[in-house]
């Protein structure tokens, strides 16, 4: 049975900018390339590793276009479409439609505290696009929970096939599966990714699969295959930098982490400042121990 294309290993992709800030898209499709090579099922451009925010609606819809060209086949590109408020957010649906992308993932409405009942107007709207939706919750940036409850009464409107769990709560994977049965959870913190697979998640959108993409496939197909010995000892490694994707500063961490596995970080755009030495030298050393231990 042929995989649903938001399961898996998915990249939550970082964007590279040139020194003037431009992006470089050469090297963004070259990266997606490079993901599907290591074993990566797919991408998540415009995520909030992908700066979204700070990009124009141009940037952001030729993002999508090269994530999809650049992709082979049975390489799922799965754009984030979060935005203000709904009609946005269905509008960037309609464009990864228009794009040949399988699905979509979306946050509540961004800088607005949403209750519930906006909440699923807002997903009510988006849905109205016709691609599946895999909800994302992330309570710390959103200031909005979906919680199980609410989680199930999406799902059972049909308007998400899944939720990206970023509430860093592991509980919340059992709860999820007790309240809204059917509905795929994936993975959406690094640290707790492992926590999250043996409670059963079927997919995993990280962020550190853009420095060390093989290692990170190893670590999912080990935890779902049961063979928790492997997961463990690749946890354990990892983990020192997968910790970096829960901190403020996570885009700041993975492209640096990227930079010296010798893939496309560099540069941020604003608000984000560049990393304090001693977090630097830190996440510097780091990845350089874990490269020279063989993870890549």
């Amino acid at each position: 049975m042929e995989m649903a294309p938001w399961r898996g290993v998915l990249v939550a992709t970082a964007l590279p900018f040139h020194a003037d800030q431009g992006i470089d898209f050469d090297a963004y499709a070259a990266h997606v390339g490079w993901l599907a090579d290591n074993g990566c099922h797919g991408v998540v451009p415009n995520g909030s590793l992908g700066e979204y925010q700070a990009l124009s609606s141009e940037e952001r819809a030729s993002v999508v276009r090269t994530a999809v060209q650049a992709a082979p086949d049975g390489f799922a590109v799965v754009p984030g479409v979060s935005a203000y408020g709904a009609d946005e957010a269905r509008r960037w649906t309609e464009q990864a439609a228009e794009e040949g992308c399988p699905a979509v993932m979306l946050l509540p409405p961004t800088t607005y505290r949403a209750d519930e009942a906006a909440v699923l107007a807002h997903y009510r709207e988006v849905a109205k696009a016709g691609l599946p939706i895999v909800a994302y919750n992330n309570p710390m940036d959103t200031r909005v929970d979906l919680t199980p409850d609410l989680l199930r009464r999406l799902h059972d409107e049909g308007l998400i096939v899944a939720v990206k769990e970023f509430s860093g709560d592991a509980r919340r994977a059992y709860q999820i599966a007790e309240t809204a049965p059917g509905l795929d959870i994936l993975a959406g913190a690094d640290d707790v990714a492992l926590e999250f697979l043996i409670a059963g998640a079927v997919g995993w959108i990280g962020g550190y699969q853009n420095a060390i993409p093989a290692s990170c496939v190893r670590l999912y197909e080990a935890a779902t295959a049961g063979d928790l010995r492997t997961a463990v000892l690749l946890y354990r490694a990892l983990h020192p930098l997968l910790r970096w994707d829960s901190r403020t500063e996570f885009v700041q961490a993975i492209k640096l982490s990227m930079d010296v596995a010798g893939r496309p970080g560099g540069f941020t755009r604003q608000p984000r400042q560049p990393l304090a030495p001693a977090d630097a030298e830190v996440i510097r050393a780091t990845t350089e121990r874990l490269l020279a231990a063989g993870h890549r």
